[in-house]
């Protein structure tokens, strides 16, 4: 993974709120941006379906009307 420079323009508060953090965690402000910018994008971002969502696709779309049908005997 390569790490991107950017820049960040913050209020005073912010930035020393910032700094006392990362004293306070013994890490870096950048890793807490970092991590506070991927945290926003999984909870704000668009939602991935599963990969296995319609793996299972027939193409048909009486399945869920013939289901008792399809499943009779299966079991047994």
């Amino acid at each position: 993974m390569a790490l991107i420079k950017t820049t960040v323009y913050l209020t005073d508060r912010e930035y020393s709120r910032l700094k006392e953090l990362a004293r306070e965690q013994n890490r870096p402000a950048a890793e807490l941006v970092r991590e506070a910018v991927a945290e926003y994008a999984r909870h704000h971002g668009p939602r991935r379906a599963p990969r296995s969502l319609g793996a299972g696709h027939s193409g048909r779309g009486d399945i869920s009307e013939r289901a008792e049908e399809l499943l009779d005997g299966l079991g047994r």
